[in-house]
């Protein structure tokens, strides 16, 4: 768990002079799991941090790394050097554009690690996602149904609908995620 996010988030309630229900309700997720995120109780995943995000009407990136992005014409980022961002033990995230200001969407390298028997965790948040493989084989569960996914498939979809997603045959995958 980064320490650092849940402390960026409680700030930026502080700073708005929210109370956590408030915040809660303008998020969409209830004040009880606010309070985890912020406490750094638990990992918050990418969709919701990017709806914390919206709400406080600041970049993605400034929850991450506690800096802006200041580039306005292009981002160039070499392979390796995305922002890395780990979430538990089976999803690392690498944002391909944190230092692109203004962004409409948010691009990440995603790799997973599943267990054959895991079971999915499923996630909503506001807006749209875009998913290419590039790498290994995984199972995307979209509101129930099953897509499974191998490198150059793609997959776009209304992020409010339940999805969650597992690597197959006992290696990673790695897809390119775009939430929009």
């Amino acid at each position: 768990m980064d320490s650092e996010i849940g402390a960026r988030i409680k700030d930026l309630r502080e700073i708005a002079e929210t109370t956590i229900e408030e915040a809660a309700a303008g998020i969409g997720i209830s004040p009880e799991l606010l309070r985890k995120y912020e406490n750094s109780e638990l990992d918050v995943p990418m969709g919701e941090l990017s709806d914390i995000a919206k709400y406080y009407h600041v970049e993605m990136t400034d929850l991450l790394s506690g800096g802006g992005p200041m580039l306005h014409t292009f981002s160039f980022v070499k392979n390796g050097r995305g922002i890395n961002i780990e979430r538990g033990n089976r999803y690392k995230y690498q944002h391909l554009a944190y230092n692109f200001a203004d962004r409409i969407a948010e691009p990440f390298l995603v790799t997973v690690d599943s267990a054959p028997d895991e079971e999915i965790h499923l996630n909503r948040h506001e807006g749209q996602e875009f998913n290419y493989c590039v790498e290994g084989r995984l199972m995307i569960l979209i509101d129930g149904q099953e897509c499974i996914m191998e490198p150059g498939d793609s997959l776009y979809f209304d992020s409010m609908a339940p999805h969650g997603m597992k690597s197959l045959d006992g290696k990673p995958a790695k897809f390119i995620a775009i939430l929009l």
